[in-house]
């Protein structure tokens, strides 16, 4: 079983590899495509951003742009969506995104694939697979990508479900209603709950990911992952914010399995030919600690020519007149 996923990873990597400059670009399209698609289901009060043609070509153009890009296209699809609703809801939601933006590009500027996924991963019902992915992948600081993208999920899940209570026309001043989007969204205990639990699970799992211990990026993701569910879970019992057990231990559970795929294939070592090799020069005595990485050879491709009897009988007799061969 473990040699044909380490055979299917060398196809896997092989393939990418070769085909480098087209699955880059079509990459960046699918999340272009996947966001807006997303964006468009949820919120979708502009028609002429639900076409499905500028659609299309939204996410070819962003396809050929780097990744930070694709985010500020997003935030402008939420903004101009929530426009149609009350431009109250366009301007709290343009100042979040500003300032998140400003706080992503100060820290992680090349995070834009984890403040993206993160609402995916949301959707997808495996949020948890975004602080395992940024402990593992990335740095501690990539904490704050995965709190941006957790702050965006939730800006668009509050203002999709309270569309029709923030449109409607009433005679409350602005700064009124300004207040209560705000309080909406920042007081909703279950935002605070996951975005906490998120950025302490992503700096523990980098943290245990770094030691140099037999099977870490293993022990990081369980680690993580017990983690993240014991924080929310006592959230949920201290401020009552209503979380289903069932789904973060399920969601959990497919979150590490999709953990356990990436390291599959970027962190995949063979620790029982671990060597320990000690040498010295004229300053130091080394202590190395070498571990092997798991590798197969892809099987070579093998062309067996087949001749018929009866080309060879001619090719024979041939031979037998004198007729050179061609």
């Amino acid at each position: 079983m473990t040699t044909s996923l380490l055979l299917v990873r060398e196809y896997i990597r092989n393939f990418y590899v070769k085909y480098e400059d087209y699955i880059v670009p079509f990459l960046k399209f699918l999340l272009a495509l996947t966001c807006i698609l997303l964006i468009n289901g949820r919120l979708g009060y502009m028609d002429r951003l639900r076409n499905m043609s500028a659609v299309l070509v939204i996410a070819l153009v962003c396809s050929f742009m780097p990744k930070t890009f694709i985010l500020l296209v997003a935030a402008a699809f939420v903004v101009l969506h929530l426009y149609e609703v009350s431009l109250e809801c366009a301007a709290v939601a343009l100042l979040i995104f500003l300032l998140l933006f400003l706080l992503f590009l100060r820290f992680v500027p090349q995070s834009a694939s984890l403040v993206l996924l993160t609402p995916i991963l949301f959707v997808l019902k495996m949020p948890y697979a975004a602080p395992l992915l940024a402990g593992l992948l990335g740095s501690p600081l990539s904490a704050i990508a995965v709190g941006c993208g957790v702050i965006i999920y939730y800006v668009i899940n509050y203002m999709g479900a309270n569309a029709a209570l923030l449109g409607a026309a009433d005679v409350e001043s602005i700064v009124t209603r300004f207040r209560e989007i705000l309080d909406g969204i920042f007081g909703d205990r279950a935002m605070l709950i996951v975005l906490a639990a998120f950025m302490v699970t992503a700096i523990l799992v980098y943290l245990v990911r770094r030691l140099s211990v037999d099977y870490s990026w293993t022990i990081a993701i369980i680690s993580g992952i017990l983690l993240d569910i014991v924080i929310l879970l006592v959230g949920d019992l201290i401020y009552d914010a209503n979380f289903s057990i069932a789904g973060v231990i399920l969601g959990s559970a497919l979150s590490a399995a999709l953990a356990f795929l990436v390291q599959l294939f970027r962190f995949n070592l063979d620790y029982s030919r671990t060597e320990k090799v000690q040498f010295e020069d004229d300053e130091y005595y080394y202590y190395v600690k070498a571990v092997p990485k798991m590798a197969v050879s892809t099987p070579e491709k093998r062309v067996k020519r087949i001749t018929t009897q009866r080309n060879n009988r001619s090719v024979r007799s041939a031979h037998i007149k004198g007729v050179p061969r061609e």
